[in-house]
């Protein structure tokens, strides 16, 4: 049963996550943290992180990574398929599709009235990540407000807009600079 619901959790993930990774963040989160409870949103924001850090796409990475915590390796392989089939179904018909219609007005238009749909998708993964690390275990009160995690995140924000660094030093130089200010300020060092 539970091969079954993974597959059928990254099939879904699959199949409606559309604009790419980032925007199916938010559709993984509703599967395997508010949905089916396999991981706490702590341990999310680290899947979320390593799916990113890791070559590959952040769906599949995320689909093996659920898999194999919860059912091992049969669970990957299952969770991996059910993330990538709708992907190959689709891409292929699709490719058909636009090579038989590509200068048509309406496909076009269709094109186009996609992009907003992703960017809400993308947007809500990203504040939903920002409100987990900027705030203890997501609560929004002044009490668990970190402001060490808000300046390093401006910081990379900036870094990464300005420059044309890749995001994967940004991450690790923000992770070293996240432990380096906490080992000084909460570990007695000052």
């Amino acid at each position: 049963m539970i091969y079954l619901k993974l597959f059928l959790a990254f099939l879904q993930v699959g199949l409606f996550s559309v604009g790419g990774g980032y925007a199916a963040i938010a559709l993984i989160r509703e599967q395997v943290v508010d949905t089916n409870m396999w991981l706490t949103m702590s341990e999310f924001s680290d899947l979320t992180t390593i799916a990113e850090m890791t070559p590959g796409p952040i769906a599949v990475n995320a689909a093996t990574f659920v898999g194999t915590k919860i059912a091992g390796l049969p669970g990957a392989l299952l969770a991996t398929a059910g993330s990538i089939l709708p992907s190959c179904i689709i891409c292929s018909l699709l490719a058909f599709i636009y090579y038989k219609y590509k200068g048509a007005k309406t496909l076009q238009s269709i094109l186009k009235s996609i992009r907003p749909a992703t960017i809400g998708l993308i947007l809500s993964a990203g504040l939903s990540i920002l409100q987990y690390a900027v705030f203890s275990n997501g609560e929004l009160s002044f009490s668990s407000f970190d402001i060490i995690s808000l300046v390093i995140f401006v910081a990379a924000f900036i870094i990464l807009r300005k420059t044309k660094l890749s995001p994967i030093p940004v991450m690790l130089c923000s992770g070293v600079i996240y432990l380096i200010v906490n080992l000084i300020f909460q570990g007695g060092i000052l």
